[in-house]
Order: structure tokens, then sequence, then C-alpha cells
């Protein structure tokens, strides 16, 4: 039980400071239970770490998950994952409220206008950073640039992940095998087998919370290639396939997912709220994050035995590229409605500055700082 208690306090404490993405709250995980508290050796917790890129769902959420497991067992692994993700939901939940009510009034929206450019240079930047660590080769190259391609024609993002995730292992395979023309041959055969899902219609449904759910459960489940991806998967989801939101209001939501604390698994949180409310936002919370439990549950023992099975390696390496290439046109597209003056080209410009010139520099301070320029611009227009 003390235990417990420990693993309780740590994480709502991290849950609390933790602004930035996975690396930076790995960074907090590694300083509090390895060097502080020594509950695993560093070169365990490496393992963990390595272990979370080969899982779907969100790294540093699994990463409490496997701490609080290593320490106390199931229950442990089940309170470290509640405990780092609620300060985050909690506090989403508030802005979310705040959206809802007021998201419309004039004096609300010149701070959103000032944050969505610097959105887009903040994901621009992570699918720059990503895909020097992803792509290895020339055969993921090519995988990439066709995944954009069925992106850019309107497939589904998580069929494009899990297409370019089976293509990009066949193809490498095939390609190092010295079967090169076969391999070439296998990109347009699976475009082709891929055309009928290319066309979709987004006829806009009632929202239901059992909808919602399932959603969020399901994009928990395929879930790989870091945060950022969840803009490509809302976007598909929420905005295109069941017309539930605009495409400004994700990038909201992907707002407050970055300027809050914790996890950003808690853009759901905000997404749910605006679709159904309280309810909506306890049902994509849930659902977003239930697959992480099971998978750390089950599958952690099974992980450091896949990855040397050289398939399931190759299929993670093409998953990975998919993921960025899905981010790259989600960014773009997201880009052409919100870059549509010179005030937003300025804020783009001045963000990307900051990202490039000021090393490890918080994004929570760059979309403040966004938001303060965006009212900045409003005072001067209404003068």
């Amino acid at each position: 039980m003390r235990e417990l208690k420990e693993i309780a306090f740590i994480f709502l404490k991290l849950g609390f400071i933790t602004f930035g993405g996975p690396a930076t709250h790995i960074a907090l995980f590694e300083e509090e239970i390895v060097a502080k508290r020594k509950w695993i050796t560093h070169q365990h917790f490496l393992d963990l770490v390595g272990a979370t890129n080969l899982i779907p769902g969100p790294n540093s959420t699994e990463m409490a998950m496997h701490t609080g497991q290593h320490r106390a067992g199931f229950a442990g692994l089940i309170t470290a994952g509640i405990c780092f993700t609620l300060p985050s939901v909690l506090i989403t939940g508030i802005f979310a409220y705040v959206y809802a009510v007021y998201g419309n009034i004039p004096d609300v929206k010149p701070f959103l206008y000032g944050i969505k450019p610097a959105i887009i240079v903040i994901i621009l930047n992570a699918v720059y950073k990503l895909g020097n660590k992803a792509i290895k080769n020339w055969q993921l190259i090519i995988v990439g640039l066709f995944v954009m391609l069925i992106s850019f024609l309107g497939i589904n993002e998580i069929l494009s992940l899990l297409i370019g995730g089976i293509l990009g292992a066949l193809f490498i395979y095939l390609s190092e095998k010295k079967d090169r023309l076969n391999s070439f041959f296998l990109v347009p055969f699976i475009g082709f087998i891929s055309m009928p899902f290319i066309i979709q219609n987004a006829n806009k449904t009632e929202a239901s919370l059992t909808t919602i759910f399932l959603t969020c459960l399901k994009i928990g489940a395929v879930w790989f290639g870091g945060g950022y991806i969840l803009v490509a998967y809302f976007n598909s989801e929420f905005v295109e396939s069941l017309g539930w939101l605009t495409r400004q209001e994700l990038l909201d939501a992907i707002a407050v997912g970055q300027f809050t604390p914790g996890p950003f698994l808690s853009s759901a949180t905000f997404i749910g709220y605006q679709i159904a409310g309280v309810s909506g936002a306890i049902a994509a919370t849930v659902g977003i994050i239930i697959p992480a439990f099971i998978f750390v549950a089950i599958l952690n023992p099974l992980i450091p035995r896949l990855r040397k099975l050289k398939v399931f390696s190759l299929f993670l390496d093409s998953v990975n590229v998919s993921a960025i290439a899905v981010m790259l046109i989600v960014s773009l597209q997201l880009g052409a409605e919100v870059l549509i003056d010179i005030q937003a080209w300025i804020i783009a410009i001045l963000s990307a500055i900051a990202l490039f010139r000021i090393k490890k520099i918080n994004s929570a301070y760059i979309i403040l700082g966004s938001a303060i320029l965006g009212y900045l611009f409003y005072l001067i227009e209404h003068l």
C-alpha cells in the first residue's frame, strides 16, 4: 500500500509539471525514478523507453505505466497511468468548458488566431525531427512518398498507416533480397487494391457517446508515431469522416493539448467535450487510453523478442515513416486554412525562429507568445 501511495504522489506531481513532449516527460521520469529514488537501474529504464516505441499509444504515459508495474505490479501500472494522466485531463476539461462558452466571443478569438500558426510550425518541426530519426534508408523514403500520395488523395489516415506498414515491410524485405523489380511492382499493386478506400463520404451523423468512445479506442489501438500523429487521426475521424469538428476547432484542441501539462492525449478530452459535453470528454479520454493499459500489461514481456524478428522490425520502421508522411500532409492542409494573411505568416515565421534558435524551448512558451502576438495584431487593427 505504501508503494502505491508513493506512485500516486510522484505521478500526480509529474502530471502537473511535465510540459512539452514525451522526451521532456521521460527526462523528468528519469530524474525522479532513477536518479532520486533508484527504483530501477538506468539500463532498465532505457530498455523500457525502447519498449514504449514498439507498441501503440502515448509514450510518456506508457513509461509511467511501465514504471508503476515494475514498482508495484498490476496495481502500480493502473495507479501510475491514471495519476499521470488525470491532471492533464482535468485542466484540459476546464479549458474545454471555457472554450465552449466563450470561444466565439471577440475577446477570446484573437488569442486563438495567434495560436494556430504556431501550432502548424510546431507540428512541422516535429515532422522534421522525427523524420531525421525514422528515415534510415532509401526504401523508407519510397514508402513515405507513397503514403503521402494516398493520404493526399483522401485515404483514411489509419488505413494509410496500416498500408504503409505492411507495404513497407514487404517492399524492404524484397529489395534487400535483391528482388528489386518485384519490390517496385509491389508499390502500384498495393495502391491499386487500396483505391476502393480512397473515395470516402464525410456525411455528418448525429453524435453518440458510443461512437466517440469506439473512435478514440480505435485511434488508441493504432497510435504509432508520437503525439503529433493524433492531429492526423483526429482530422480523419472527427473532421472528415464524422463531420463533428471543423479544422479550426481541431487546431484549437491541439493548441490546448500543447498548452497544458501532461500527455498530449488530453486533446481527446477537449474534442469529446466539444462534441458531447462532460460525457463526451469522459468517453473520448477513456477510449483513447484503454489500449495503452492493455498493451503495456500484456505485450511488454514479449517486446524484446518481437523486435528481434526481422519482419516485425521492418513493419515498425515503415509505420513510423508512414506516420510522419501522414503528419506532413495533414499539417500542410491545416496550414492552407490558417496561413491566409500577412499577420498569420509573421506569427508562423517568428515561431519558427524561436524553435530553431532557442535550444530546448518549451512549446508552451511558443504558444503563449503567439497568443499574445495575435491579440496585439487585433488591437492594432481596431485602433
